[in-house]
């Protein structure tokens, strides 16, 4: 249950960042502390709801008793449906009910102070730039085509911040295959590096940030994501990011 004490926000700018950090906090328990996420939810609790907090944290916990609530209240239950379905199914149903309650809330926001229909629009555009929970979950980030093919290059360059920096060019970003038809000129393409983004966070890649690449899903990471460092990255031989280790660990 979500207490009031954070800044309610009044801007666009504003009501963005808070969506922004609620939904930070939704990710990091549907991805890396998905494990503790799923102990918390035990079915023979009450109806229990998942919080994102606009710190970037998250709560399991009971609805609020105020009659109608302050904000709009993300899905009840979540915790009655764990053990009746694949985990991966569970967790993919509990971020679309985030999705939509992320959403509700920000246009809440919107409501409650005035927002015309430009200030609307602004907003919804700068939500829909971002992957949705349920892409990030899934692993269904989609890509441009057009950015699809240069990613293998970029991902290995920029002053040694990836990890493994031989393997990505070979793997990529497991989106669309390369071009087959060079460039008569034989000139490289410029690097986009843009239209990567982080299996945890879903933020887009970043020039002056330490990324892994997990062996199994071939997916990006933050470093800062999955709590590896570039010191501790030189002594995984094989890495796997936290889905697919807790993918195996519940076979």
């Amino acid at each position: 249950m979500e207490g009031i004490t954070h800044p309610i926000p009044r801007t666009v700018e504003e009501v963005f960042q808070d969506f922004k950090g609620r939904r930070a906090g939704l990710i990091k328990a549907l991805t890396i502390d998905v494990d503790k996420f799923y102990q918390q939810c035990d079915p023979e609790k009450e109806n229990l709801c998942l919080y994102g907090l606009p710190n970037e944290t998250w709560e399991v916990n009971l609805p609020v008793e105020e009659v109608p609530p302050e904000l709009p209240e993300p899905a009840l239950g979540i915790n009655f449906a764990r053990d009746g379905m694949q985990e991966k199914d569970w967790l993919s149903l509990v971020a679309v009910h985030s999705d939509s309650w992320l959403l509700a809330v920000a246009f809440y926001f919107g409501a409650r102070f005035g927002f015309g229909k430009n200030e609307r629009k602004r907003l919804f555009q700068m939500i829909n730039d971002l992957p949705t929970i349920f892409e990030v979950v899934t692993g269904n980030v989609k890509q441009p085509k057009d950015q699809s093919a240069t990613h293998n290059s970029s991902k290995s360059k920029s002053s040694g911040k990836m990890s493994r920096q031989s393997e990505p060019q070979a793997k990529g970003m497991k989106t669309s295959p390369p071009p087959k038809e060079e460039d008569e000129s034989g000139e490289e393409e410029e690097d986009d590096e843009q239209g990567a983004t982080c299996g945890a966070c879903g933020d887009n890649y970043g020039t002056d940030e330490f990324w892994i690449c997990c062996d199994v899903c071939e997916r990006w990471f933050h470093g800062k994501c999955v709590k590896i460092t570039p010191a501790k990255a030189e002594h995984i031989k094989q890495y796997k990011c936290p889905s697919c280790s807790n993918k195996r660990a519940r076979v």
